[in-house]
């Protein structure tokens, strides 16, 4: 395991205060805001450990009420709704400076047979010869606004192969519709929970942006404002964060200074074992330019 991904599962694990009161470090990617996986991932890691080991997370739901600082730590409260004969349900806060700057609720379940179907894997250039997302941004390292570079340049614990490229800083419009494969960079231990709290940390890359590849702009130009709103997620069945999994996302709309996208991700055995949806604000500010 790489030290960054120690570091990133470090940062997952938590510290528990007090009962359903736990603490997570934060991490600073070189933006002004808070990472939101780094906080979809820590409320996950938080309920998870509020629930017994044989309830499984199935899915969350959450929303972005203000924006994080980088820089403070997050206290997560826990509010254990109700634990029922199959399923159990958690409501998780984070909190920073007093106040809430993210709320979700998660569901676990017990393992049971059933109905089982699923949509069909895109068909698309498997990750073995694609340069990663780094490589590709080292190409462009002059162009990166010099108090992000260090940050945007350093090795990363998630390493990530974009099937469709793009130039960021020169974006042309096309369809709404991107893959990327992606991988913790190092092997994990074998802690189902552990693997999904990476999952939804790395579920929140790329996804929003989907919606401005219509109109050829980018999260790096002034005269955008984009945050995320809300994130869903859905775990279908259980999944290797180290091995590679393909995310293919689409935005099906865009209105109102919102963008909405959706995601599926599947296995190399083409097994689709997430699905994500997130809205975002993606405010175009011509007096910011």
């Amino acid at each position: 395991m790489s030290q960054v991904l120690e570091d990133l599962v470090d940062l997952l694990t938590l510290e528990p205060i007090e009962e359903n009161l736990f603490r997570g470090r934060s991490q600073d990617l070189g933006f002004r805001q808070l990472f939101g996986g780094q906080v979809l991932g820590q409320s996950l890691s938080a309920a998870s450990q509020t629930v017994e080991e044989a309830r499984h997370v199935h899915s969350m739901h959450g929303y972005f009420l203000r924006p994080g600082d980088a820089g403070l730590p997050v206290v997560y409260q826990v509010d254990r709704v109700r634990d029922g004969g199959s399923f159990s349900t958690r409501r998780v806060t984070a909190i920073q400076k007093g106040h809430p700057i993210f709320t979700c609720s998660a569901s676990f379940q017990y393992d049971e047979s059933g109905f089982a179907h699923q949509i069909a894997m895109p068909q698309v250039v498997g990750p073995e010869n694609l340069p990663s997302e780094l490589e590709l941004t080292q190409q462009r390292a002059h162009l990166i606004p010099e108090p992000m570079r260090d940050k945007m340049l350093c090795a990363k614990p998630i390493e990530v192969r974009p099937v469709t490229e793009k130039d960021p800083f020169n974006p042309q419009p096309m369809d709404p519709v991107k893959y990327v494969w992606f991988r913790a960079d190092g092997k994990l231990a074998d802690i189902p929970a552990l693997h999904k709290y990476l999952l939804a940390y790395a579920s929140d890359f790329g996804l929003l942006t989907t919606s401005l590849l219509p109109h050829g702009k980018t999260v790096w130009q002034k005269d955008m404002q984009v945050a995320s709103l809300d994130h869903a997620l859905w775990f279908h069945g259980e999944l290797r964060a180290d091995d590679w999994l393909l995310y293919a996302m689409d935005s099906p709309w865009a209105g109102n200074s919102r963008g909405f996208s959706r995601g599926s991700v599947y296995n190399r055995a083409g097994q689709l074992v997430a699905s994500v949806t997130q809205e975002g604000l993606i405010r175009h500010r011509e007096d910011w330019a």
